[in-house]
C-alpha cells in the first residue's frame, strides 16, 4: 500500500517577523503559529498564506508556541524568560508567567488545557495553572542537568528531552520518574500516537526511536545533520513515517518500520531546516527556515483539488 506523503512545495511564505523559530499547526490542523525573533507571534491559515493575527508582548524573540485544545488560546515562550498565555480572538495578553532563570525554549498544554507546561535552560520544568491569576509556578521539575530543550505532554504524562543527553518521563498518575541516559544532546522530543515510543532527535545527528517502558531503542534513521542546533522531529499522521529537519536544508523522511529513507524535501535555499509541524490528519507539512515557513503536500491531492 502507498502512503501519501507531502513531497510538493506548494508555498513559501515570507513571514516578515525576522527568523522564524518555530512553526506550529493548531490541534485541528486549520491554522498555524510563527514565532519570530522579532518578538511577535502570527497565527495564519497555512493552507491559502493568509496571515490573520500578529500578537505582540514578548520582550525578546518568541521561541515555541502552542494552540489549546479548542484553539480559543495560545501559550508561548522565549528569550525574554517569559511565558504568555493569550486570547486568540483579541490578541491581548490573559496571563504572563515568570520565574525561569533563563531563556524559555518549549512550552506545552495539557490536553484539556488547563495547565502550561514550559522547559528552558535553567534546566526546570515549570507547570502554570491557566486559571488562576497567580504567577507562581503550581510545580517545578528540576532534575535536568542542563538546558531543557523539548517539552511534550499526554493525558497523564510530560515527557522532556535536556542538553545533558536524557529523556525524562514523569508519569503523573503515580508519581513517578523515568529516565533514560540516550548520550549525545536531545534537540527534540514526541511520542508515538499509539502512546507505547517515543521518538528522539539527538546532536549525533540520529533519530531514534524507543520503547517507552522499556527504554529499549526499537530504530535508529540516518543521514541528515544535527550537530549544532535544536532540530524538530516528528512522525507522520499515520504514524508510518519518522520526519526530520536537518542542518543541510533538506528534510528528510523515512519508514518507520524498515529504517530507510523514502524521501527527500530539498528547500529553495539551503539554510538550517530547524523547526515542522506535521497536519494531525492530513498529508501536509509545515516547515521553518530563516524567515520564511514552507508548506508541503501530497502531489496527488493537489491535482485533484486543480481539477
Amino acid at each position: 500500500m502507498s502512503t501519501s506523503l507531502p513531497t510538493s512545495l506548494v508555498r513559501s511564505v515570507d513571514c516578515k517577523q525576522g527568523a522564524v523559530r518555530a512553526v506550529r499547526f493548531n490541534v485541528d490542523g486549520n491554522y498555524c503559529l510563527t514565532c519570530g525573533s522579532d518578538k511577535t507571534l502570527k497565527l495564519w491559515n497555512p493552507h491559502r498564506g493568509i496571515l490573520i493575527k500578529t500578537y505582540m508582548g514578548h520582550g525578546y524573540e518568541v521561541l515555541d508556541a502552542q494552540s489549546s485544545c479548542d484553539s480559543s488560546q495560545i501559550v508561548s515562550c522565549g528569550m525574554d524568560k517569559a511565558v504568555i498565555l493569550w486570547d486568540v480572538a483579541s490578541g491581548q495578553v490573559v496571563r504572563k508567567f515568570a520565574g525561569h532563570v533563563g531563556r524559555v525554549n518549549c512550552v506545552s498544554f495539557n490536553e484539556e488545557s488547563t495547565a502550561a507546561m514550559s522547559g528552558s535552560i535553567d534546566g526546570t520544568i515549570r507547570c502554570w495553572d491557566c486559571r488562576s491569576k497567580k504567577g507562581e509556578p503550581i510545580q517545578i521539575m528540576d532534575d535536568a542537568k542542563d538546558s531543557v530543550t523539548s517539552i511534550k505532554v499526554s493525558d497523564h504524562e510530560i515527557l522532556s528531552g535536556s542538553a545533558d543527553g536524557c529523556v525524562r518521563r514523569y508519569d503523573l498518575r503515580i508519581g513517578q520518574l523515568f529516565c533514560d541516559k540516550i548520550g549525545k544532546s536531545v534537540s527534540s522530543v514526541s511520542f508515538t500516537r499509539d502512546g507505547q515510543c517515543i521518538l528522539t532527535g539527538c546532536l549525533d545527528s540520529t533519530v531514534k526511536l524507543m520503547d517507552k517502558d522499556t527504554g529499549e531503542m526499537l530504530a535508529e534513521y540516518k543521514g541528515h545533520k544535527n550537530v549544532d542546533y535544536r532540530i524538530d522531529s516528528c512522525l507522520s499522521s499515520s504514524d508510518a513515517e519518522v520526519v526530520s529537519g536537518s542542518e543541510d536544508g533538506c528534510v528528510y523522511i523515512w519508514n518507520l518500520v524498515k529504517q530507510h529513507r523514502v524521501e527527500l524535501l530539498i528547500h529553495p535555499v539551503t539554510k538550517v531546516v530547524h523547526s515542522l509541524s506535521y497536519h494531525p490528519e492530513r498529508a501536509i507539512l509545515l516547515t521553518a527556515s530563516e524567515g520564511k515557513f514552507h508548506y508541503w503536500q501530497d502531489p496527488e491531492v493537489i491535482q485533484v483539488d486543480d481539477s
